[in-house]
């Protein structure tokens, strides 16, 4: 049973030198005053995969069911888990261009964690002053430094 009466809050973010190259992501999760911070690296991948595994990272990280708020400036998330996963699922996984959708494993770990949580989504602009998103691209890009050095 999800717990409606508290939210968590996620929020993430990733980041790729060259698209694709070596990536990172960051990931702050927050239950009133208790906040934690998580972050990730892969050698090859790209812009797209970090934003989603950042997510992916937050909401499994989650102990129990719950209701969430995943803060994220990638339109490509919020748009792919709100508004064309249903029509990927019922074209067989397939775009509006008949091509297999990109990223189909994380898109399918994100339905299966969206079935154990009550999530919204929620879309801030990149690099414009948001706090928690300027601190989740920072532990992205540090990933990738401490990774590259």
């Amino acid at each position: 049973m999800t717990d409606v009466t508290t939210i968590v809050e996620i929020f993430s973010d990733g980041a790729c030198s060259g698209n694709p190259g070596p990536g990172g992501y960051g990931t702050i999760l927050r239950h009133g005053e208790h906040e934690k911070e998580l972050s990730g690296y892969a050698a090859e991948t790209t812009n797209n995969r970090m934003e989603m595994l950042g997510a992916i990272a937050g909401l499994e990280a989650l102990k129990r069911p719950c209701r969430v708020r995943v803060t994220t400036d990638s339109q490509y998330l919020v748009k792919g888990m709100t508004e064309w996963i249903v029509g990927w699922q019922r074209k067989g996984w397939k775009n509006s261009k008949k091509d297999e959708v990109a990223n189909r494993d994380l898109w399918e770990k994100l339905l299966e964690l969206a079935e154990t949580h009550q999530i919204d989504w929620v879309w801030v602009k990149g690099h414009a002053g948001h706090l928690e998103n300027e601190r989740c691209d920072e532990l992205a890009r540090m990933e990738i430094i401490n990774a590259t050095d």
